[in-house]
């Protein structure tokens, strides 16, 4: 499918938190985290406006810390792996969706499987870590037909060669920032085996110890694949 011209849009709003607009008016909002350095101060004070749904990879505060607050306020239905929104019903959302890798759940109209991610899930309580179930990523199908792939928090991992094949993502989200996830280099090496055109960074420049750009991995990964960079609060159509 064309990348340009399908009526999603998909704001930035720092770190690994996006609001999303989908092609059929739906508003969901990945991984949220309004409280992050990066995020846009009027976002801060007057949050999302209505969401239908929040989709949380894993368990990290810096991923599900406004999780529960925005359910709460919009009514929106998240969806993760099951142990993450049983914790979420636990606390008092209402309207979870609880999945588990490789299945495939309709919410708001839109067709969204879990998929596998490298690396942790948890949450500190007090003291206590909360063990949250497993990491994924997300293919979200939209209304139109249009594939999106976010990877969460991850390594890059050689079934991404599979998620290319079963589900061929239009667009594909990657972190890139280093440490904590995979850098440029093992995010281009992710291209690779996505066979991605368009790709889209996170989880990158919110702290000094998120040392991978933009700029590094389009140099890795060359002309032929388009990386949309947008600062916190910019919207790519």
């Amino acid at each position: 499918m064309n990348v340009l011209n399908n009526g999603l849009e998909l704001t930035w709003l720092g770190h690994a938190t996006w609001l999303v607009k989908t092609p059929g008016g739906r508003r969901i909002v990945f991984d949220p985290w309004l409280g992050n350095p990066k995020c846009p101060e009027a976002y801060r004070r007057g949050g999302l406006g209505h969401v239908d749904a929040i989709l949380v990879t894993h368990g990290h505060a810096d991923h599900i810390t406004d999780a529960e607050p925005i359910a709460r306020q919009t009514g929106a239905t998240v969806v993760g792996i099951y142990d993450l929104t049983s914790w979420l019903q636990a606390k008092g959302v209402r309207n979870v969706v609880g999945m588990n890798k490789g299945g495939t759940v309709a919410v708001a109209g839109l067709a969204i499987s879990l998929t596998d991610a490298v690396h942790s899930s948890s949450f500190m309580e007090g003291d206590h870590l909360q063990d949250l179930g497993d990491p994924c990523g997300f293919v979200v199908t939209f209304e139109n037909g249009y594939t999106l792939y976010n990877a969460g928090d991850t390594a890059v991992f050689g079934d991404m060669a599979l998620i290319a094949e079963l589900y061929r993502p239009d667009l594909v989200m990657l972190p890139i920032g280093d440490h904590f996830t995979m850098g440029p280099r093992g995010a281009a090496k992710a291209v690779q085996l996505l066979g991605a055109r368009c790709v889209v960074p996170q989880h990158f420049g919110t702290f000094p110890l998120l040392t991978g750009t933009p700029e590094a991995l389009q140099a890795l990964v060359g002309p032929d694949v388009s990386v949309w960079a947008v600062e916190p609060g910019g919207t790519i159509r």
